[in-house]
Order: C-alpha cells, then structure tokens, then sequence
C-alpha cells in the first residue's frame, strides 16, 4: 500500500453489515408486513434477538448511534417497560418458536438498566421466545458505570459475554472525545467479570480519533493485550458531523489524515498478531482458542449489524427504538424517535416503520459481498449457481476490478475474486464494486480506511 492507491480507493463507502444497506431502506415496509413475515418463520429457524437501549450518562463525541443523555432513571425504566411489552407482542406474532441462539444487547449503554429492570426482561424474554440452555448472550458495556453488583446482576441474568468500550488509554486521546476511562478501571471491570464466571471477553478499541498517534495505538494494544480479552475489534472512527452534531466538538484539524489512518490501523494489527490475535477480516482480532478463529477456518463465519460473528441465525428480531431486524424475506427498522416507537408498541403493533424486501438478486449480492467481508475470497460461480445464475451475471464488476487486480488489491483465478493480505485494508471498496444500489444511495458512508 502506498499513498497513491490509498488516495484513489479509499472513498466513502458502506460497512456492509448489510446488504442492501440502511440508507436503502423505505416506508413501504410496515407492520403489516413485519408482521406477515413473522408469521411465515419456520420451527426450525434458527433466530437471534437485538435490543437497542438508547441511553447514556454522558456523551462519548465520537458516537455515531442512536443514543439520549438521561440525568435520572425515570425514562430509562419507562424504556424497559415498553421494552417488556414489545417482548409480549412480538413473541405473540410467532406462529412458531424457533431456538433463540444468540442475544446481543447494545446501545447506548446497555448496563445502564437496573438489575431489577434487565433480570425482568430477561424473564420476558424467556417466558416469550424458546432460548435455548447453550444461547449466547452478549451485552456491551460503559466500565466507567460498572460496578460490582452490576457485574453480579448481569451474570444472575444468563449474561456470558461482554463487550467492553474502550476506544484508547492515552489521555490526551479521551479528553479529546470526552471518555476518560483509565486503565486501571477497565481492568477491575475484567476481574469483576471473570470473577462472575464471565469469562468472554471483547473490546472495542479506535483508530482516526482526534490527537490519536502510531504510538497512542501501539500503546492502548499492549495494554488491551495484557487483559487477554478473546475478541478485539478496532473500527476507524468516522467523523460525520453533518449527521451527528456532537461531533462538532472534535475539530476537523484535530484528526489524522488517510494516510495516518492507514499507519495506526496496519500499527494496531501488527501489535495483536504479536500479542497472539488473529485478523479476522477487516477489523478483528481473536485469540486461536476462540470461537471466531474455529469457524473463519471452517468458511463459517458470517457478518450482521454487530460485525462479524459466530451467528450463523439468517433470522435476527431487532426490540428497541431505531433497531433493524433481518428476515429471510428482507429487513426492517423501528421508529428513531423514542415516542413513535412507544406509542406503536403501546397500541399494539409493531414499531417498524421501514424495511426492504429482498430478491434473489440482493440475497445473491449480500452472499458475495459477506464472503468477501469474511474470508476474503468468493467463488462467483458457486455463489451464482444457488441462484440458478452463471458468473456471467458479474461481468460488469469483473471489468471494473481490473484496476484494483493491476494495482496488486485483488487477483481473479478463473471466477475466483481474492483479496490480497496488503489490499486487505480496502476490502469495502472491493466490495462496492458489487453494490448496484450504492450510486443511488441518499446515506454518507465512512472512509474505507
């Protein structure tokens, strides 16, 4: 990688934890349909469960989701009750009780529920959808609200993954982005949780924050390192403060250009694979005991709205304000604004207000695109022909990846697209190569890099 083919690749383009991607999504999709797609899941499917809890203390500037400053508990519990009730309605649509196997919880700060409040839900939700005894069930988390109660509640709730925050440890980095968040706390948050026999660990660390150097990043892995966390994923922070106000409070000249983008990103995943991570796609690392390793091997891994991930369920419910959900006929989200989303749930419908439906062409497309995202590589042919199609369906973007195989960022071998390991970092941008909505598109995506 040089500067030159990083300036001509490195556009804005989408994170394809979908496909067709959110700024896609239209009103045409309702609860009518939501529901008569509920309706049509069968026994057997394997499901997964989202819950969106749009809360926090305080604002981190880089934020970009959907998130509302609370100073008392009071809307935070109003929250939880329709939460409850969405639970009811929703699991009431399911003609039958496919096997919940993955529950991820995010946010916001998931943990600023109560105990009293999350233990409730988690009844609900066992009391409403069949989880099974083995369901994973992960929760992000703010340690700087961690305590050890806290810690206890989530474990006495079946919670046996966290995801730590932790963006970088250098100070100057977290006044910068108004998270200051020392070492020594988020290290105690990883004791109480083992303690708690919460044993799987992720955190989240960032790149392309405000003042952030080389050896700030190099810094925060070996910290990171030291706490031994299964799973880290380090996402470039994208600065988009026409969308997201608060982050007028990071000033533009304040940020790394591309090309020091570029530097702390290949720095960060040197240093892991020195401390014994693996890169797993784009943006993350595991350690070769878990779970994430075992199936990139196998050519099972699989990318949703949390990236990448075990999960192998095609059918995900999404609960909470502003959530998106997947089904096999397409994808749906709920209201943004809180009251919408309540007052649909407190009438008795779903929430949803958007979605798109899928064709054999989208799934096709998202097939090609998550096996690119996952394993760097895709058969065009094995992937057309589930689809009764031919490679012959993709010569248009064979023709358009001639310069990215000239510039050494992809080979082809026959109908074979591979990524290269240095073209690695501009694996989004093989990607849109694939996107025949992205011309079309109303949404402003994040750099490649």
């Amino acid at each position: 990688m040089d500067r030159t083919l990083l300036e001509r690749y490195d556009k804005r383009v989408p994170r394809y934890t979908s496909y067709p991607t959110a700024p896609h999504f239209h009103p045409g999709i309702d609860a009518a349909v939501y529901e008569s797609w509920l309706a049509a899941m069968a026994e057997g499917t394997p499901l997964s469960l989202y819950f969106h809890v749009p809360f926090c203390h305080e604002m981190c500037w880089y934020c970009g989701c959907h998130t509302k400053i609370v100073r008392r508990y009071q809307p935070v519990g109003d929250y939880a009750a329709t939460m409850a009730d969405e639970v009811t309605l929703i699991g009431g649509l399911l003609e039958a009780r496919p096997p919940v196997t993955h529950m991820h919880w995010g946010g916001g700060t998931p943990t600023i529920l109560s105990a009293e409040d999350l233990e409730h839900l988690m009844s609900k939700i066992r009391t409403g959808f069949n989880v099974v005894p083995d369901a994973e069930i992960a929760v992000e988390m703010d340690p700087r609200t961690m305590t050890e109660d806290r810690v206890q509640a989530l474990a006495r709730a079946g919670v046996n993954r966290a995801s730590l925050g932790v963006q970088d440890f250098n100070e100057k980095v977290q006044k910068a982005i108004n998270r200051i968040q020392p070492y020594e706390m988020t290290a105690q948050v990883v004791d109480w949780l083992r303690a708690a026999g919460i044993e799987a660990i992720n955190f989240d660390l960032m790149y392309g924050l405000p003042h952030q150097t080389v050896e700030d990043v190099q810094r925060t892995v070996d910290l990171a390192a030291k706490m031994r966390p299964d799973r880290v994923a380090v996402f470039g922070y994208a600065h988009v403060p026409w969308m997201k106000t608060h982050m007028k409070m990071i000033p533009d000249e304040s940020l790394p250009d591309a090309w020091q983008r570029f530097e702390q990103a290949e720095a960060a995943a040197e240093r892991l694979a020195e401390r014994g991570y693996r890169r797993i796609g784009l943006d993350h690392y595991a350690l070769e005991t878990d779970s994430m390793t075992e199936v990139l091997d196998q050519g099972r891994l699989r990318r949703n709205f949390q990236g990448y991930t075990t999960d192998e369920a095609r059918a995900l419910i999404g609960f909470g304000a502003s959530s998106i959900g997947a089904l096999p006929q397409g994808y749906v989200q709920n209201a943004v604004p809180l009251r919408a989303w309540a007052k649909a749930v407190h009438d008795g419908r779903p929430a949803v207000d958007k979605g798109i439906a899928l064709s054999d062409e989208d799934r096709l497309r998202r097939d090609v695109i998550e096996r690119l995202m996952c394993d760097m590589a895709v058969d065009l042919s094995a992937e057309a022909a589930r689809y009764g199609k031919t490679a012959d369906n993709f010569r248009s973007e064979i023709e358009m990846l001639e310069p990215m195989i000239a510039d050494g960022i992809a080979t082809i071998d026959g109908d074979r697209i591979s990524i290269t390991e240095p073209g690695r970092p501009l694996m989004r941008a093989v990607c849109a190569l694939f996107d025949t909505y992205l011309d079309t598109g109303v949404g402003r995506h994040s750099q490649a890099v």
